[in-house]
């Protein structure tokens, strides 16, 4: 799932556009993090905004940071992590609901390249 929805380097306005454009209500991406290295971000587009989530790698596994005074959860794969946020409808998370997948936007925009970086 995660590679999927996988967008490598790609800005905050990139992805805020991808979302508005292609996506709707629970659409997400994932895409690096311009601030941290070596973490990322779940992005979620809900009504017309984007909320983003930070994940990082910890010594329990990858977490998710879903507001400032929630404890993270640790998944043992960005895989695990994804599919347990699926769905969740609550103040702390916008639901995860329509992955906006890398194949799918390629087949609609052949002549743009959307940035990758494999795992």
């Amino acid at each position: 799932m995660f590679r999927s929805i996988y967008y490598g380097k790609i800005t905050k306005e990139d992805t805020e556009n991808l979302l508005a454009k292609y996506g709707m209500e629970g659409s997400f991406l994932a895409r690096d993090s311009e601030s941290v290295p070596g973490a990322y971000c779940l992005c979620v587009r809900r009504a017309s905004f984007v909320h983003t989530y930070r994940i990082h790698r910890s010594p329990e596994g990858w977490t998710i940071k879903t507001s400032p005074h929630a404890k993270a959860q640790s998944f043992e794969t960005l895989d695990k992590l994804i599919n347990c946020c699926r769905g969740v409808t609550s103040d702390k998370m916008a639901a995860l609901l329509h992955p906006l997948e890398r194949k799918v936007l390629a087949q609609e925009s052949p002549h743009k390249e959307w940035t990758y970086m494999e795992m």
